[in-house]
């Protein structure tokens, strides 16, 4: 007799596999990773091959050795953190950080809980938090695009648009096609608002993900900051402004829309996106830091189980419940 296996989400249910849709992820990376290659040139190269190299190799160590069990490094997910750690960096951060944000990534954020489809918390977002707790310094200096192809750990560093809002000094800014395109400082794979939607309408046309959460993240931010904008135009920034600065595409295309901690239901979806766009919003504007999309992605993973919890589907062939008068 043939017995039902049940593992741990995510679970697929077409023709697809784990690792299918894993590289595919991946391959939506790809313009990203061109843009950062372009901006920052050898500062992105070494940040991004010294990530992904480190994630693969923790989680390859910590399955033989730790967990004594076949290992899972050719399944696409631990290359999918290390890129996004990456992009999570600036493209000036020394190797041996780099090395110990993977390590908290891969040992802490995910084979800590036994490994994809079990962590709570997305792993690239857990490394990068750490790192930024840690080391604040190195992980607050940007290097100039452009400026900095031919250098890395001496390269020319300036402020981001998210640091030139928090002070208010609108005129600092960077134009909208700058913003657009990569041409401002901030992290090695956040700053080409172009690539990243690009891959995610590779995402949306392959089916990868669903628009529900992406969607619901960068209206509520544009709602949100729509209305401090209308309150005083003077003191706070305008929704585009928002959106096109700092980690908000990064994080609601590539990180939220994690299979293993985002909820499942598209209503859940819904609560889930809203609630990392509010969080987002209130830490920019009246929060110490700069930035808060990953704090509010971490926030909200945390709520994901409530969520399913509460907010399930409708069973197939469920009948509705019969009032009693």
């Amino acid at each position: 007799m043939r017995k039902l296996i049940v593992s741990p989400s995510p679970h697929v249910h077409s023709g697809d596999s784990i690792e299918k849709n894993m590289y595919g992820v991946v391959i939506a990376l790809l313009p990203a990773l061109a843009a950062s290659l372009w901006f920052f040139g050898l500062g992105a190269l070494i940040v991004t091959l010294t990530s992904v190299a480190a994630c693969l190799f923790f989680e390859f160590f910590i399955q033989k050795y730790f967990f004594k069990k076949p290992t899972s490094i050719t399944d696409g997910s631990a290359l999918i953190t290390g890129l996004l750690l990456a992009f999570n960096l600036p493209s000036n951060m020394p190797v041996a950080l780099i090395i110990i944000g993977a390590a908290v990534a891969i040992g802490i954020g995910k084979m800590t809980f036994g490994g994809l489809g079990n962590n709570p918390f997305n792993p690239a977002l857990v490394g990068r938090v750490f790192l930024l707790i840690a080391f604040p310094v190195q992980m607050t200096s940007w290097p100039i695009p452009l400026e900095a192809r031919t250098s890395y750990l001496d390269a020319v560093t300036g402020a981001t648009p998210l640091s030139f809002m928090k002070e208010g000094l609108f005129t600092e800014l960077p134009s909208y096609s700058q913003m657009l395109f990569g041409q401002m400082g901030g992290s090695a794979g956040e700053i080409s608002a172009i690539a990243l939607l690009l891959g995610l309408a590779f995402m949306l046309y392959r089916r990868i993900i669903t628009w529900h959460i992406p969607v619901a993240v960068i209206g509520s931010i544009a709602v949100f900051t729509g209305a401090l904008h209308l309150a005083d135009p003077v003191l706070y920034a305008t929704p585009l402004l928002h959106i096109l600065t700092g980690g908000a595409l990064l994080g609601a295309i590539f990180m939220a829309t994690d299979y293993a901690t985002s909820p499942m239901s598209v209503k859940g979806m819904w609560i889930y996106g809203i609630g990392i766009g509010l969080i987002t919003v209130l830490i920019r504007v009246f929060g110490s830091y700069p930035e808060g999309m990953s704090f509010a992605i971490l926030i909200m993973n945390a709520f994901t189980p409530l969520i399913d919890n509460y907010i399930k589907p409708k069973r197939f062939g469920e009948k509705p419940a019969v009032q009693q008068a």
